[in-house]
Order: C-alpha cells, then sequence, then structure tokens
C-alpha cells in the first residue's frame, strides 16, 4: 500500500519557483540567476516582490516537492528589498535598475502594460516629441481605450500623421519593436520613475494640508529637526488657509458666496488682520455687516473649532480652482494676472 502523500504547497507555476529560489539564500540563488535571461529574472523577481509570508509548513511542503530537506528554513517574506538584494549580488548594478524599475511600477508586467498605467497627457507629452511611426507603434501595443484617449491628447496634425501610419503599418519587425521598448524603458519609464518620487513631497503636502493645525506644527518640527530640506519643500507644496489672499477679488466673492456662513464667521475668527479685510473687502456692505455681528456674537471658540472651519474653506477653495471656477496663484508668481 502506497505510503501518504503530502498535501501539495498551496503556491502553484512560478510562485513555487520563486519561493524555492528565495529559500536558497543568495549564494546559490545568485547562481541561478545568472544562468536566467533578462525576461526570466523578471518574471521569478515579479513574483518575489509579490510573495508576502510563506509560512514554516507551506515551505516544508514545497521542499518535499523538490524532494529537499529543509525544515528549518522558516518563515520567509518576499519583498522589493530581497529580490533587489538578491539581484545585486550577481548582476550588474545598472541592469539590477532597470529590472526593478520593470518591477515596482506602474503596475504592470510588460512595458505595455505599464504604458496603459500612465496618465494620457503624460504619455502624449511624451510622444509628441517622437517619430510618428514609433508612436505608431506604441498606440498599436497598448489597449485601443487608452490609444484613443493619447491620441485625442496629441497636437490634432501630429495626430493624423500617426493615424495615417497606424493605417498603413504592417506587422512590426522584432527588432524594431524591442528598440522602441528599449528606448521607452531607458528614456520614458526611469524618468517617469525619478518624476513619481518627486510627487511623494506633493502627496506628503496633501495629507499635512489635512491635519489639524496643531499636529501639523508638530509634525512638520520633527521633521524639519530630521530633515529640513524635507520640511522646506512640503511646507511650499502645501495650500493653507491663509494662501487664501492669494485669490484675486472674483475668486474671494466666489468662494464666499458658496461657502457656509456660519462656517465663515468661525473661520476668520482665526484668520488674520489681512485676510479679514480682503474677505470684508469682496462683500456686500450689508453682507459685511452681518459677519461681523456673527463673528462678534459668537464670543470665544474653540481652536479646534476654527482650524475645522478654516479647513473646510480651504478643501472649498481647491475644489472650484480644480474646476476652474476661481484660480490660485501659485508662490512663484506663474498665475499672476495681467489686467
Amino acid at each position: 500500500m502506497p505510503g501518504k502523500q503530502e498535501p501539495r504547497s498551496p503556491l502553484s507555476g512560478p510562485d513555487r519557483a520563486a519561493a524555492f529560489l528565495l529559500s536558497l539564500g543568495t549564494e546559490h540563488a545568485s547562481k541561478l540567476f545568472s544562468r536566467m535571461d533578462d525576461e526570466e529574472i523578471k518574471e521569478i523577481s515579479h513574483r518575489i516582490s509579490n510573495l508576502g509570508a510563506l509560512t514554516r509548513d507551506t515551505v516544508d511542503r514545497l521542499f518535499v516537492e523538490f524532494a529537499e530537506q529543509l525544515t528549518s528554513v522558516g518563515t520567509l517574506v518576499g519583498s522589493y528589498d530581497t529580490v533587489e538584494r538578491l539581484l545585486a549580488s550577481t548582476l550588474p548594478g545598472e541592469r539590477v535598475d532597470n529590472i526593478m524599475e520593470e518591477i515596482r511600477g506602474p503596475a504592470g508586467r510588460t512595458m505595455w502594460d505599464k504604458l496603459g498605467n500612465v496618465n494620457e497627457s503624460v504619455l502624449a507629452n511624451y510622444l509628441k516629441n517622437e517619430y510618428p511611426q514609433t508612436v505608431a507603434v506604441v498606440l498599436s501595443k497598448i489597449k485601443s481605450e487608452h490609444a484613443a484617449r493619447v491620441l485625442a491628447a496629441l497636437p490634432e496634425e501630429f495626430a493624423m500623421e500617426v493615424v495615417s501610419r497606424m493605417l498603413r503599418m504592417e506587422a512590426v519587425q522584432k527588432e524594431i519593436l524591442a528598440d522602441v521598448e528599449r528606448t521607452l524603458r531607458t528614456e520614458f519609464m526611469s524618468n517617469l520613475s525619478r518624476t513619481n518620487k518627486g510627487d511623494s513631497y506633493e502627496r506628503m503636502a496633501e495629507i499635512f494640508n489635512n491635519l489639524d493645525r496643531s499636529t501639523e506644527s508638530r509634525f512638520l518640527t520633527a521633521l524639519e529637526k530630521r530633515n529640513k530640506e524635507a520640511a522646506e519643500r512640503i511646507r511650499a507644496l502645501m495650500f493653507t488657509f491663509e494662501d487664501l489672499i492669494k485669490l484675486d477679488p472674483g475668486g474671494v466673492q466666489t468662494l464666499v458666496r458658496k461657502f457656509d456662513k456660519r462656517k465663515l464667521a468661525v473661520a476668520l475668527k482665526g484668520a488674520s488682520e489681512t485676510l479679514r479685510n480682503l474677505i470684508f473687502t469682496n462683500m456686500s456692505e450689508r453682507a459685511c455687516r452681518l459677519l461681523r455681528e456673527d463673528m462678534q456674537a459668537l464670543g470665544p471658540v474653540r481652536l479646534r473649532d476654527v482650524d475645522e472651519a478654516q479647513q473646510l474653506m480651504v478643501n472649498l477653495a481647491k475644489e472650484l480652482a480644480a474646476n476652474d471656477e476661481i484660480m490660485i496663484a501659485d508662490q512663484k508668481g506663474d498665475d499672476e494676472l495681467v489686467y
């Protein structure tokens, strides 16, 4: 009677290979990596980076399938750092950077998958400087709905030239396709990756904008002690209540008209005299008088209520700006109005 079979590992296919390779350690795994081509390395690296935690039981069952006896492996954790260390032990730095860039994002398995996750305006802005034939190849490789949005974002005359090339295009030679893919990877995706790193400051500024005043101040002060440059960059990107002073008269009037008048009285209790005057001078005499009376009737107001009202006003201003109903001048003066 045959012996009782061990239950199979819950992993399947490439994930099993990734887990097995990860469990071998850097020295042995590097020897296997050196025998793989780039596509195989990308595939395994992608799997390792998304592997997560594996229990000891799963690892043991996996090694039974490979006829290995490594019962002391314990828990394995696959991550970007793990795979980067494995690759760095055997491959040149530039090759490691290219592979890590591929598997980190934008999300997608192949270059064309990744392009499908790039904003159409960003992609069009890059492609408009390429040869129409190159753009035709790219648009033929990405999903039709995304290609349509990219095409619409291109300059019209250039877009028509691309359309003509696509209509006349025959099967693309493998070498040409490889050249286009290589150019996109080295020139576009690498620049996009660096740009996205810069965007982290914008995201952090947006998060800080939504903190209450005391927490925001505490975090920025703490960050300044650890990284003064980062704190200054975040401050420069933040839009605060006092930044409403950058609004032109029409913007102030639109904002005040659409904001809750009860909240406005609370928000202005904590405003600077300059900002208060800007608000008052862009209201009718009657509305201004009523607002002053409301503020006086409020008496002392809790700071957190003031912070909440001011944040609501800032959020409304940003929403109106996003809808082009008002314009907020930036700190560089690029949006300064000329009359």
